[in-house]
């Protein structure tokens, strides 16, 4: 007497084999020893296989040999024995002739009720077009990162070359006037260029503050302090970093902020003096102050607004921050306070 389980075996296998032949995705209907009992006609003409001789061929056997592949042969051991499927293996396909090609391979096992047969469907996909795309994509963003390393690394050595150009202006003119007029829009150019520099090191948009500002502060002092003995500037930044528009906005403010209290606020004096720099941060909160310990700003604070004035005005609005002066006897601290 036949057994009711093989008529349904057989009934589901031919079931199988009709989905997979009219599958458009190839497909391959593979035995448990992994060999090929249908395949689909997508996969034989993407792949170059004879559809007339596929059926009763070994996996590892179609082609040239291209699909042998311990490690896939081993899963797909493993998915007839149901102790795993394939959700997504990634291999490239070498094939005499034919581009390497890029597959995403599923694999799961069809249950048949309680007959003996087993079977596993395999679904292949080609993403070479994808996986090139990506290739391409990663090539521009790498080249595009090496070309801005590269303009970075040209405009901080233009900077360089004006503020090299303004300090030997600065060293020939009669003008005590013109001298530090010169001497101030070195310090300016310097306040950019030490920026640049910074961001060619690091090669990303962020920039340390606490570095940024100390650099800054000596090359003012360089430029435009003739008695270090006698007239200091110091730094206290908390360790932080901001992108290069903020960066570049604070540089700026404190540059004119100093530039501001060298001109100013020691006038007539012969005691030393000191120029204090700090920055304080909590979460997205911070204040930037320029502190000296000069002769304030007496009659000057009723003057016109100059330059420098306008100057920090507008970059204060820029980040979003009110200016805050306290003037006394003692001295003059400007403050840029950006709150919450």
């Amino acid at each position: 007497m036949t057994s009711p389980v093989a008529p349904l075996a057989d009934a589901a296998t031919r079931m199988s084999l009709a989905l997979v032949a009219s599958s458009q995705v190839p497909l391959l209907l593979l035995g448990d020893d992994l060999t090929v009992i249908g395949a689909s006609a997508s996969f034989c003409r993407t792949f170059g296989i004879d559809a007339q001789s596929v059926n009763g061929t070994m996996l590892a056997d179609l082609g040239h040999g291209e699909w042998n592949v311990p490690q896939l042969n081993s899963l797909l051991r493993a998915t007839f024995d149901g102790a795993a499927a394939i959700d997504a293996y990634e291999m490239q396909l070498e094939r005499s002739g034919h581009k390497t090609a890029w597959l995403v391979l599923n694999a799961h096992r069809l249950d048949y009720g309680q007959g003996e047969v087993r079977r596993v469907v395999l679904a292949v996909t080609d993403v070479t077009s994808a996986r090139l795309a990506e290739k391409l994509k990663d090539e521009l963003v790498l080249r595009n990162e090496i070309l801005l390393n590269e303009l970075q690394h040209r405009v901080a050595n233009s900077l360089q070359i004006i503020a090299s150009v303004l300090m030997q202006s600065a060293r020939r003119v009669q003008s005590q006037e013109t001298r530090t007029h010169l001497h101030a829009a070195h310090s300016r150019v310097m306040s950019v260029a030490t920026l640049q520099s910074q961001l060619a090191i690091r090669g990303s948009d962020d920039v340390e503050l606490r570095k940024y500002l100390k650099d800054l502060c000596a090359s003012i002092g360089a430029s435009m302090i003739d008695d270090h003995d006698r007239i200091s500037i110091t730094s206290s930044v908390d360790d932080v970093a901001a992108s290069a528009n903020v960066a570049v906005s604070l540089g700026l403010v404190m540059t004119e902020l100093v530039i501001n209290a060298l001109k100013h606020a020691f006038t007539g004096r012969q005691q030393k003096g000191k120029i204090e720099v700090a920055y304080l941060s909590s979460k997205d909160a911070w204040t930037l102050s320029v502190k000296d310990d000069g002769n304030g700003m007496g009659a000057e604070a009723d003057s016109k607004p100059g330059l420098g004035t306008g100057i920090v005005a507008a970059l204060a609005r820029q980040l979003s921050a009110k200016v805050q002066t306290e003037s006394t006897a003692q001295g003059t601290k400007v403050s840029i306070v950006h709150t919450d």
